[in-house]
């Protein structure tokens, strides 16, 4: 039993790792598609593989079960929630203070905490919460160097809307997908990620794709050619949402996504070890948060 509740540890850090893999991929796609198309790439590609994982679920025996209106209402407006999410952030990039908007953004686990504890009624000691500040305060600077600076001179102002919006957005969908999971009566943790997963990424796939069509129908026709590219940005992306899902089973969203900020640490050592690069002081002192706030976190 405490295997189990332990093993959202390393399937979290295997999502933030292939959450960034899929990022890599998905930026590629930029030079031929406009932003809104190259985010839709992560949803439609990923569809037919997010549905061959759950078939190898059942085909291998795995009991299913049966989805009820509370799950139904979890996905759906965690899945609405998700893409709101992610377009205040395009937006808040968009923004003449984009750092602060960034910085902002990444609010996202405070505030995971907060509707977990109004939507789940879950909640959490003093020392994870410490952590959870903590490592958000390194996150910002490592994310960031100037996101302090640039939030102390932003003041209210769209910057700071989107990003607090992306933030929410992106908190609320975490806790409604663990509700959703949670909600189902009976099944194995994978069945019931599996089963978040596939049915919000369906949702997110037909939603966004009929505004691309309503909105330009070459759109869809674009994301089609890039078929070759597109397949291997869905595999990773679906591998990146199994592993969030299975881990927000297992453990309370806001530990996993605080956790998930570790790939922010790997970068960071990449850019410091392999490439041999400069760091500044914010830097250092963010890398030493976000591992101090982890540890808080996981102790």
């Amino acid at each position: 039993m405490g295997f189990v509740l332990e093993l959202w540890i390393p399937i979290t850090i295997a999502a933030a790792l292939l959450q960034n893999l899929r990022t890599a991929l998905q930026q590629q796609l930029t030079s031929v598609l406009d932003p809104t198309e190259a985010a839709y790439v992560r949803f439609c590609y990923a569809v037919p593989f997010a549905w061959m994982y759950f078939a190898a679920l059942a085909w291998f025996g795995f009991q299913l079960p049966a989805v009820s209106w509370d799950f139904a209402g979890y996905v759906l407006v965690g899945a609405v929630c998700q893409i709101v999410g992610t377009v205040a952030l395009l937006r808040s990039f968009q923004t003449r203070n984009f750092a602060a908007g960034t910085a902002y953004s990444k609010t996202e686990t405070v505030q995971a905490a907060l509707f977990a504890t109004i939507i789940l009624g879950e909640s959490m000691s003093p020392v994870a919460l410490a952590g959870i500040l903590v490592s958000l305060l390194g996150v910002v600077l490592l994310s960031t160097p100037d996101g302090w600076r640039a939030l102390l001179h932003s003041g209210p102002g769209p910057a700071l809307w989107y990003g607090v919006a992306a933030g929410a957005g992106f908190g609320i969908s975490a806790v409604l997908y663990r509700g959703a999971a949670l909600s189902l009566p009976s099944g194995d943790f994978l069945v019931r990620a599996s089963i978040t997963l596939v049915a919000a990424t369906t949702i997110q796939t037909v939603g966004m794709g009929t505004y691309l069509f309503w909105r330009n129908r070459n759109s869809l026709v674009l994301i089609g050619q890039v078929w070759k590219r597109g397949i291997w940005v869905g595999l990773a992306g679906m591998l990146a949402s199994a592993g969030w899902f299975t881990a927000m089973t297992l453990e309370r969203a806001a530990y996993v996504r605080a956790l998930g900020q570790i790939e922010l640490l790997f970068a960071f050592l990449v850019t410091l070890v392999v490439f041999r690069e400069k760091v500044s002081i914010g830097e250092l002192l963010g890398a030493g948060a976000v591992v101090f706030g982890l540890m808080l976190l996981l102790i």
